[in-house]
């Protein structure tokens, strides 16, 4: 234990220890990484109060928003000269391959929170101008002021990155915020919070305690001075928090569960489609909820499609997350890893087609950790369990479609609606079915570039609201319309409706 890393959580400032702890083990080895500090309802309620209590001192809210900018630059300029050490933390915690995480999860947060930062310096806080049917006798002022507390509820997939979703547009609109990380992953997370410490964010502002779901999520959810919450997670999950928040109507925003259509048509490029195909499936080893797990063929190339993705799946190379040449690592956790194989098996049982993997990787490098092959099923109908339910693993499912119509119908025939994408040489015909595809991303010939400037979200059971893209900052602002007289007259106003002609 002498050489395991000890982290405490945030709160007001302040460094906050406990008897009860996490352990934080590596999902590749089964090592203990780190100790974290548990936290329970007082230390989620402390951190609200802290968060409550610097919103109305006000030195964030009133700080300029530029000034605001420059400490989230700041934040990310120290995040860039740590992002190897960064990376190898986060693989370490969920065990993504570190090539994977410092491109990709440690280098898009830095990206997308200079986004934000930049958000902060051209969002329109405040306009003024004349009221339309009266110009010359009042004005109106449109405000977009800070919301208050809000809090942030982070999964275990993305850690920091899905944080920064929520992290940047909260602090660059002027908010104070009490986030909860995945017991699983809240290193990051937590170095993360020493930085912005270290940058100048006052006390309280931002606040990070970890602790279990069931109980310092379900705090967040039901408190009444939260007055919004972000959750990225499962739709089961999403639907209890909607419920708790409910009570004192809290501004919500939801990212959930997905089952990504990835169409291929019949004038695909294949060697493209390939690659694509399983990077939009495998990458953190499946476990997103973007990722594009059923994979719907025209009949035409399906068999050849087929071969294709064997062939490239055979050089993925399967292994330690902190050696760069990784290109897939463990899943998170046993559970997770019972779980995936489950689903393998009950897609056998329905009558798919095993193409490629299916188990655990051979060899003493895999006797210890949580390991899953990279798995492709064909002969796959859209009824089946496999085709259904988000499995949150490295298993691609292979659906046979006889036009494009039919493509179209079985990508919709979902109760999710995250993330799709079309391949197609024929960009006008790509454009067409990515029109007729329910969700709230399509990529075309391409999968996973989420950018920045562009909303991202979903639609029926995938959540509600969109994060980054332009209007990221509505999410964390309250509008506000203060009408002024420029009259000064009485005979102008509209008392007289009420009171009638003022006696001369």
């Amino acid at each position: 234990m002498d050489n395991v890393r000890r982290y405490s959580m945030l709160i007001d400032g302040d460094w906050v220890d406990t008897e009860d702890r996490f352990e934080i083990r590596s999902p590749a080895t089964e090592e203990l990484v780190a100790s974290v500090a548990k936290g329970g309802i007082e230390h989620a309620d402390r951190a609200i109060g802290a968060a409550k209590a610097a919103h109305a001192d006000g030195r964030w809210r009133r700080t300029p928003p530029q000034e605001r900018a420059a400490v989230l630059d700041a934040i990310a300029d120290k995040l860039t000269e740590q992002i190897n050490d960064l990376a190898v933390l986060e693989a370490l915690e969920n065990g993504s391959p570190v090539r994977q995480a410092a491109a990709f999860q440690i280098g898009f947060s830095i990206a997308h929170l200079r986004y934000f930062a930049g958000l902060a310096r051209s969002y329109a806080f405040e306009r003024t101008g004349p009221l339309l049917h009266v110009p010359t006798l009042a004005s109106g002022i449109v405000r977009r002021e800070p919301i208050g507390v809000c809090a942030a509820i982070v999964p275990w997939n993305f850690p920091l990155l899905l944080a920064m979703w929520k992290i940047g547009p909260a602090l660059a609109a002027g908010n104070t915020l009490v986030i909860k990380p995945d017991e699983h992953t809240p290193l990051t997370l937590l170095e993360f919070a020493r930085i912005a410490q270290g940058c100048g964010l006052p006390p309280g502002v931002l606040n990070v305690v970890p602790g279990e779901g069931h109980v310092v999520g379900a705090r967040l959810a039901s408190h009444p001075d939260v007055r919004k919450i972000a959750f990225t997670g499962s739709t089961a999950v999403g639907r209890e928090i909607m419920r708790m928040a409910a009570g004192n109507v809290k501004r919500l925003t939801l990212e959930l569960g997905g089952k990504g259509p990835n169409i291929v048509l019949d004038d695909a490029d294949l060697d493209l489609a390939t690659d694509g195909t399983l990077f939009g499936c495998l990458l953190n080893q499946g476990q997103a909820c973007a990722s594009g797990t059923r994979i719907i063929v025209d009949d035409a190339i399906h068999d050849k499609f087929v071969e294709r993705l064997v062939e490239r799946a055979r050089t993925i190379s399967v292994g330690d997350p902190l050696d760069p040449a990784t290109d897939l690592g463990p899943v998170i956790s046993a559970e997770a890893q019972t779980r995936i194989l489950r689903y393998i098996d009950t897609g056998v049982k329905e009558g798919a087609t095993l193409a490629y993997g299916g188990g655990r990787p051979d060899g003493p490098r895999f006797e210890r950790g949580f390991w899953v092959e990279p798995t492709i099923f064909s002969d796959v109908r859209n009824d089946m369990t496999i085709a259904r339910e988000e499995i949150f693993g490295p298993v691609l499912s292979v659906i046979r479609a006889e036009s494009t119509e039919a493509a179209i119908q079985i990508a919709n025939d979902t109760e999710y609606g995250l993330s799709a994408g079309v391949w197609s040489t024929d960009n006008q015909r790509a454009l067409d079915v990515a029109d007729q595809i329910e969700a709230g991303t399509v990529w075309v010939n391409d999968w996973h570039m989420v950018n920045a400037a562009y909303p991202f979200g979903g639609c029926k059971q995938s959540g509600l609201g969109r994060e980054l893209g332009p209007h990221a900052l509505d999410e964390y602002t309250e509008e506000k319309f203060v009408h002024l007289d420029l009259s000064g007259r009485l005979d102008r106003r509209a008392y007289a409706l009420l009171l009638g002609t003022p006696p001369a």
